[in-house]
């Protein structure tokens, strides 16, 4: 059995990509975005890109969950050398399959979403990264071994249903980010794209992402962070840092919490932010047809002589993986990455709408609320 599950989880990691592709078609055409894989609620995509200030965050922590966890009894799970059998697929992984960073940090928990409304808004609880691995990356191992002949149903994917419906399974929001350098004098941009080794990571290893690309959650476990963390610029601020620049995770948020207004870089960027110098927009929010992974697509379009200032060091290597040298931001590029290369859904749709709305240009997009 043990031998089985290890067997299904490497054939896992070889065809993510095709197979997440071929998972779309079990669902309606028209939650398909941008003509990706990528699905998606028909209140998740906005006719127009908004900016992603205006998202009106409210946290309910106390809010319950009455969905399938992925710890309901199970006969698909390995058993343990004693003869007991994991209780949880995250468990599974931490014995038997465990990338470099593999932790069950608390997040913010999808409750419901409306990005068409007049006032755009995410509804977030409380959560953790393990949620997702028990039903998510549980259901796309389950989806490898029914391709493989090795199971004839889907148990856990039939009682989840639409991966869209936050109500159905534990929902983590990562936020997934277009960056762009868009350089004024030439009109030339380019955008970053970052490799995820699967020897480091449990989720998405061998597919490319657009960068930065992280959960939405606290910057470390102290209860402290919560509130004090809970925004998608904050968020996205870290991420940058961590995924670009290569510095810690958590900047010592443990201890106390981070001082975004005399962290040089995040002062730097949410200036350049409020001087319309950088622009970041929303486009969306999608689900993985595979592994149920849900991304807020977002877009960071800055100014040449900015990104070169905030990025002067920027790395080509970090704990997930390894950043490409910049693509052109134009058609051929993206047709490249979208149709031909092993890109994940959420990131083939952030590019195709990037392009579709021509997200490099300066807007106004009023102050920074964070």
């Amino acid at each position: 059995m043990t031998e089985q599950w290890l067997e299904v989880r490497r054939e896992l990691q070889q065809n993510r990509f095709r197979w997440g592709v071929e998972a779309a078609a079990d669902y309606p055409a028209d939650r398909r975005v941008a003509g990706t894989p990528l699905l998606a609620a028909s209140t998740w995509i906005p006719a127009q890109p908004i900016p992603l200030a205006s998202i009106r965050l409210e946290f309910e922590p106390d809010a319950e969950f009455h969905g399938v966890t992925g710890l309901e009894p199970t006969d698909a799970l390995p058993l343990r050398p004693d003869g007991s059998r994991y209780p949880s697929y995250a468990e599974a992984i931490a014995d038997l399959a465990s990338p470099a960073v593999f932790e069950n940090r608390p997040t913010y928990r999808l409750l419901s979403a409306d990005l068409t409304a007049a006032q755009p808004v995410l509804r977030l609880g409380r959560g953790t990264y393990f949620d997702s691995i028990n039903t998510g990356e549980a259901s796309a191992h389950e989806y490898a071994a029914r391709r493989l002949g090795l199971s004839g149903s889907s148990p856990l994917r039939t009682a989840i249903g639409e991966p869209w419906d936050p109500t159905r399974r534990p929902t983590n929001l990562a936020i997934s980010t277009l960056t762009i350098r868009h350089d004024k004098t030439t009109g030339d941009s380019s955008f970053l794209i970052h490799w995820r080794d699967p020897a480091k990571v449990g989720h998405a290893g061998g597919l490319y992402q657009v960068v930065p690309s992280g959960v939405f959650q606290p910057s470390a476990d102290a209860s402290w962070n919560e509130r004090h963390d809970f925004s998608l610029w904050r968020n996205l601020t870290r991420e940058l840092s961590e995924e670009l620049l290569g510095t810690s995770e958590d900047h010592g948020s443990d201890s106390a919490p981070i001082n975004y207004e005399t962290w040089p870089f995040a002062t730097q960027l949410s200036a350049a932010l409020t001087a319309g110098s950088a622009r970041a927009y929303c486009v969306g929010l999608g689900v993985d047809p595979l592994t149920f992974a849900t991304d807020l697509l977002t877009v960071l379009a800055i100014d040449a002589d900015i990104f070169d200032t905030l990025f002067a060091d920027l790395t080509t290597r970090n704990d997930e993986g390894h950043v490409l040298t910049p693509q052109p931001f134009t058609a051929d590029s993206i047709n490249d990455f979208v149709h031909h290369k092993p890109l994940q859904a959420a990131g083939a749709a952030i590019l195709q709408l990037a392009w579709q709305h021509q997200l490099v240009a300066t807007r106004e997009l009023g102050r920074l609320e964070s």
